[in-house]
């Protein structure tokens, strides 16, 4: 397959942001290749190999933040790679970070770098979020309740 077209990578990618705004695992696996690479980084839980392992992060994640709205910033197209700069709005109804939510307002940037596969599916997603910002909103730093064995 061909390059995909601006278009149609913005189609993609806004699905699997709609997915991810409506906490919807399923849907977001959907955009995304059986063998994906999927990376938070910086997060404890390191990288994601294949669906299920996606699965269990997006589930983690979908339990702290309940997402209402990625609204993007910037977008630059490569041949098959999509950089994108957005802002997350949402809800902190988990502990993002370890910090107790207590369904606080969050807002914050985003960076994520899509890889795609011949297929026109995401084949590998790193993501880069504003950690500090969450931290601001939600509380000090000393309000961290990460275990022990999941601290880098």
């Amino acid at each position: 397959m061909d390059s995909l077209t601006p278009q149609q990578f913005d189609e993609l990618i806004d699905r699997h942001f709609r997915y991810e705004a409506e906490d919807d695992v399923e849907g977001v696996l959907s955009t995304m290749v059986d063998d994906l690479t999927h990376e938070l980084v910086g997060a404890p839980s390191g990288v994601s190999r294949g669906k299920e392992e996606a699965r269990r992060f997006y589930e983690r994640l979908f339990a702290d933040l309940a997402g209402e709205e990625i609204k993007t910033v910037k977008r630059l197209y490569g041949k098959n790679f999509v950089v994108d700069e957005s802002i997350w709005k949402g809800k902190a109804v988990g502990a993002p970070l370890g910090i107790p939510g207590k369904g606080k307002p969050l807002t914050f940037r985003i960076l994520h770098i899509f890889e795609m596969a011949d297929d026109g599916k995401i084949r590998q997603e790193n993501v880069w979020i504003d950690y500090a910002a969450i931290i601001r909103q939600l509380g000090s730093a000393s309000d961290l309740r990460i275990p022990l064995e999941e601290r880098p």
